[in-house]
């Protein structure tokens, strides 16, 4: 048992109120960080948490211990940051693969950013919507939307990647709008070739996702032809709102079915476990987690013109 380990584990899930969100954020798998617990509680000989299947809390032990233990795991994470910023390890290279949605931008600045924090950290950017291994394709670390696919790889989720129907209002005016998910088979649709499911999309209802098939005009590996194939009236399109946002408050797109969420993404970090540049990669990583949040700052933008719920967002 590595005690630093599983008091890290107990932490990280006394803040979550998650397995699986502590499981996210450590980089692990959730059945490791349940072996992790059990292990802190034998040491311990109480149990840390009241598990249900809806919440996890802790319990009065827990309560009693967690104060302490995080207090030690953020001393040794900033004596583990100092450590790491007067290292050697800084500096060099990193090959960095990116999905365009977000690159196209959102990227350049916050690069611009860390390369004034980091300056001895030398970046190559490879810009493309096709899932690689990192390994066998060269990349230290691979920022992307779907799940890993690949063996021996840490994912870090970064943050939430929501969707929404749009079209432009001309063409909303010739061929109108769905009034509830049960209606767009009978429009004209064009989406993301990528997505894992290409002829069925999911709709919240009810606090329950349902499955609905889609016509699709045309299909695409580039969400930036879609937006713009919408933009010039094509048909309505689904479009992830970082890259659509600007041209929806703008009154270019119009959302519609806004009452019936569409089901979200994740945007990931994905890298080589025992890389030999793992702490510039951690480094970029934690900076990229810092600045972008759990509902990014173009969701909130919608949130507050009226086009995303945020209590919906947070549910999902």
């Amino acid at each position: 048992m590595d005690k630093l380990q599983c008091m890290e584990t107990f932490v990280r899930v006394a803040e979550c109120g998650s397995f699986i969100n502590a499981a996210e954020q450590l980089g692990i798998t959730r059945s490791l960080v349940s072996t992790r617990i059990k292990q802190f509680e034998d040491f311990v000989k109480a149990p840390l948490f009241h598990r249900s299947t809806r919440s996890v809390r802790l319990s009065e032990i827990g309560e009693k211990y967690y104060k302490e233990c995080s207090r030690l795991i953020h001393q040794f994470e900033h004596l583990a940051d100092e450590m790491v910023q007067s290292s050697d390890d800084l500096q060099g290279h990193l090959r960095i693969y990116i999905t365009p949605a977000f690159a196209i931008n959102h990227l350049g600045q916050c690069l611009a950013q860390f390369t004034q924090q980091y300056p001895c950290i030398k970046l190559e950017v490879i810009v493309n919507e096709t899932i690689v291994d990192p390994i066998s394709a060269g990349f230290d670390v691979v920022f992307q939307v779907f799940p890993v696919k690949f063996e021996s790889m840490v994912e870090r989720k970064l943050f939430n990647v929501n969707r929404l129907l749009c079209a432009s209002p001309d063409y909303i005016a010739k061929h109108g709008k769905p009034q509830h998910p049960d209606d767009i088979y009978n429009f004209e649709i064009s989406c993301y070739s990528n997505f894992p499911s290409k002829k069925k999309v999911h709709f919240l209802l009810n606090e329950e996702f349902h499955s609905y098939s889609i016509d699709t005009k045309i299909t695409s590996s580039s969400t930036h032809v879609l937006k713009e194939y919408a933009l010039n009236g094509g048909s309505y399109a689904f479009l992830p709102t970082m890259v659509a946002y600007e041209s929806i408050i703008k009154g270019e797109l119009v959302p519609v079915l806004l009452d019936y969420p569409l089901s979200n993404y994740n945007f990931r970090a994905v890298f080589p476990s025992n890389s030999k540049n793992l702490s510039k990669i951690r480094v970029l990583v934690d900076f990229f987690a810092q600045k972008f949040k759990k509902i990014p700052e173009w969701d909130l933008d919608l949130i507050q013109h009226g086009y995303l719920n945020k209590t919906v967002l947070e549910f999902h």
